[in-house]
């Protein structure tokens, strides 16, 4: 059974840092692309950025220079260090796995999700 458990998240100021941590069970980081999206509230669903199986990432143009991706894979977690946050990064944050090898998945392709997380940035 996979399971992606999400923590992190909260209240911030607009220019400070959070964490969000996305711990994998049921799959090897090895084997998985696993995203981060984030949805506000009257908007469609974003990606935010990927982590490909091979440690590859990639990133939404917004968050490009401010948000890092990175995984440990002995601990199957992976993480979204967000830093220089604006009020527009506010969403609830989702992570995401697709069992895909070799390239990035589509959207329609990740096939686990976490339960969400909260990221509220004031100004």
């Amino acid at each position: 059974q996979v399971q992606l458990v999400q923590s992190g998240g909260g209240l911030v100021q607009a220019g400070g840092s959070l964490r969000l941590s996305c711990a994998a069970s049921g799959i090897t980081l090895s084997s998985s692309a696993i995203a981060w999206y984030r949805q506000a509230p009257g908007k469609e669903r974003e990606l935010v950025g990927v982590i490909s199986s091979g440690g590859n990432t990639k990133y939404a143009d917004a968050v490009k220079g401010r948000f890092t991706i990175s995984r440990e894979k002995a601990k199957k977690t992976v993480y979204l260090q967000m830093n220089s946050l604006k009020p527009e990064d506010t969403a609830v944050y989702y992570c995401a796995a697709a069992g895909i090898l070799g390239r990035w998945p589509e959207a329609y392709e990740y096939d686990y999700w976490g339960q969400g997380t909260q990221v509220t940035v004031s100004s």
